[in-house]
Formats: C-alpha cells, sequence, structure tokens
C-alpha cells in the first residue's frame, strides 16, 4: 500500500491579540516575535507533515480577529477540514469570544470538522484570567480537542497540529490531484491555470 496524500484546509480563529499568528509562524517556520502585527483579512501558510503512510499537506488560513472581519469568517472556514480556535489565558473577554466562534463552527461549518480548542500564551500563567479546569470542561462538553500552549516557548504547538494531522490521516481519503492545467485553445503553448 502506498503512500496517502491528503490535502486539508485549516482555519485560525479567535480575537485579536490572542497570537494566532505567533502560533502559525512557530509552527511553520520556527520563528516567536515579542511584536506581530496584526493580520489583515487572512494570512495563509502551508506545511506538510508526514504521519505514517501519510503526507498530509495542512492549508492553513489564519484570520484576522478584528471585528470588522468577522463576517469574512465563514468564507474561510467553508469546507475546512480542521479549525482551531484561540484565546489568551490572560483574558477572558478573549475566552468568551472562543466560545462564540465554537458555537458558530458548530451550527455552520461542517459537521465532521475536526475542531481544537487553544489557551495560548501558557508562559503567562501568573496573569492567568481562564482557568483550565474551566476550558477544559467547556472542551469536552462541546466535542473540542483541547491544548494550552505558548507560542513564544513552543510549548504544545506542534502537538497541536501533529494531532490534527494524525486525525485526518486516519479520517480523510486520499488525494492525489492538484490543480487541472488545460490549454483550451489548439495552436497556443501557453496553458490556462486552474480548470477543476
Amino acid at each position: 500500500m502506498g503512500t496517502k496524500n491528503i490535502q486539508a484546509k485549516l482555519v485560525i480563529l479567535g480575537d485579536m491579540g490572542t497570537g494566532k499568528t505567533s502560533l502559525v509562524l512557530r509552527f511553520v517556520k520556527g520563528q516567536f516575535y515579542d511584536y506581530q502585527e496584526s493580520t489583515i483579512g487572512a494570512a495563509f501558510f502551508t506545511e506538510v507533515l508526514s504521519i505514517k503512510d501519510a503526507n498530509v499537506k495542512l492549508d492553513i488560513w489564519d484570520t484576522a480577529g478584528q471585528e470588522r472581519y468577522h463576517s469574512l469568517a465563514p468564507m474561510y472556514y467553508r469546507g475546512a477540514a480542521a479549525a482551531v480556535v484561540i484565546y489568551d489565558i490572560t483574558s477572558k473577554e478573549s475566552f468568551e469570544k472562543a466560545r462564540r466562534w465554537t458555537q458558530e463552527l458548530l451550527r455552520q461549518a461542517n459537521p465532521c470538522i475536526f475542531t481544537a480548542l487553544v489557551g495560548n500564551k501558557a508562559d503567562l500563567h501568573e496573569k492567568r484570567e481562564v482557568d483550565n479546569e474551566v476550558a477544559e470542561q467547556y472542551a469536552r462538553e462541546n466535542g473540542l480537542h483541547f491544548f494550552e500552549a505558548s507560542a513564544k516557548t513552543a510549548q504544545n504547538v506542534n502537538e497541536i497540529f501533529l494531532q490534527i494531522a494524525k486525525t485526518l490521516a486516519t479520517t480523510c481519503p486520499s488525494r492525489t490531484t492538484g490543480m487541472k492545467l488545460q490549454n483550451r485553445q489548439p495552436g497556443r503553448t501557453g496553458m490556462l491555470c486552474c480548470l477543476n
């Protein structure tokens, strides 16, 4: 049996300032910056993880957390195989917004979507406003995977994405096709892109 190639859309959701981009950059590039500019609209990253007999390519959409971009979110989580909802453990308000995000996903996203609730900034435990037990219980009651992580120290960052890839490797059919390039005009050598 050959290696399965899986391509999956992953969306990152949460309030502004929760460290969504920092978490993704720590995973994809192994980098952390003390100051990260706010994402405008969304940023896109890809990463391939090899899990036993599968290569899982994650197409990661890091969405903006500002309220004015909230209405764009369904465009990003439509068709997503996985979602990570992030809150800041030092902000009760960000946890309440994360709960709203998860409820929206449960109502509107693919019912089979892998959803993780992640409390970021675990390195700031002395400023904690959201109890680990409260968040973990909320996640359990709503069928969410739960992690506390720190983009700064890299605590649990790889584990989040590894869990997503492992789950998708066992639940997703293999996908070996990509974009199909077709020459639609006889006699022309140029190719036209993106016809599915």
